[in-house]
């Protein structure tokens, strides 16, 4: 068992981005991807635990709610999160802490991925590419700081009852956007989006993707498509992509990273 663990949800790759830079600080991490059903639940063993992950139309991302209430951690141990969103924080931090006590919490605000919505250019406040990347590792450098000394948050994460509501909303919602994926000429099937996708919703028939109901709106498959192929309507073609570029998509389909 490593010493310490951190369970992490990232769509186009910011969130692990930054969960390898904590663990790298740390040392002797394991980074539990949560995109899935998480390999590893058991961290009675572990002296820290935490959680990284984006927030997703106000809240938690997917099934990650569900998740974290499996994952079993001893009494005593450190736990922290870190939320990366774009406009606002949302209610995601408010829902772990409710089912796994933090002793820290941090927010980060990143560039959106979520390009279907928001124009990914939106940030708080607003930065580029490069100066929200900067922002970004500085913030994980702080954090490794702050859980090596066992800082602990003076307040519990905000409610935001407004954003519960709204992720409720728009989180039925991706079922019914999945009608409008469509992969343009310039697809060339390679399977990568089928490989990708978290909840096998995507199958390569024809050379061509096809897309089933059960999307959680991750993204991946638009954010790292190799040659942009894949839209949902027409407002995303207007957009450019940005998975990050210091994770590639065989670490996204990682079950578990480990890092000394």
């Amino acid at each position: 068992m490593s010493e310490n663990i951190i369970y992490c949800y990232s769509g186009a790759g910011h969130c692990l981005d930054m969960a390898k830079t904590i663990a790298k600080g740390l040392g002797d991490t394991d980074i539990v991807m949560m995109r899935s059903f998480p390999a590893k639940t058991d961290a009675t063993e572990a002296k820290r635990v935490g959680f990284i992950f984006s927030c997703m139309a106000g809240g938690l991302p997917g099934d990650v709610e569900s998740y974290v209430k499996a994952i079993q951690i001893a009494p005593g141990t450190y736990t922290f999160a870190v939320e990366q969103y774009a406009g606002y924080l949302g209610c995601g931090l408010r829902k772990i802490d409710e089912i796994v006590p933090l002793n820290y919490w941090a927010g980060v605000s990143n560039h959106s991925t979520a390009i279907w919505l928001m124009p990914h250019t939106l940030t708080l406040a607003p930065k580029s590419l490069d100066k929200a990347q900067q922002r970004v590792d500085k913030k994980a450098a702080k954090l490794v700081t702050d859980v090596l000394a066992g800082k602990r948050s003076e307040r519990r994460p905000s409610k935001a009852k407004p954003f519960e509501l709204m992720s409720k909303g728009l989180g039925q919602s991706h079922a019914r956007r999945v009608g409008k994926f469509a992969a343009d000429d310039t697809c060339n099937g390679c399977g990568l989006c089928a490989s990708l996708c978290p909840r096998g919703n995507i199958r390569i028939e024809g050379g061509k993707p096809v897309f089933g109901s059960n999307c959680m709106g991750c993204l991946s498959c638009v954010q790292l498509c190799p040659e942009a192929a894949l839209n949902i309507g027409n407002i995303t073609k207007k957009r450019a992509r940005i998975p990050d570029k210091n994770v590639s998509a065989a670490e996204l389909m990682e079950k578990i990273i480990h890092i000394e």
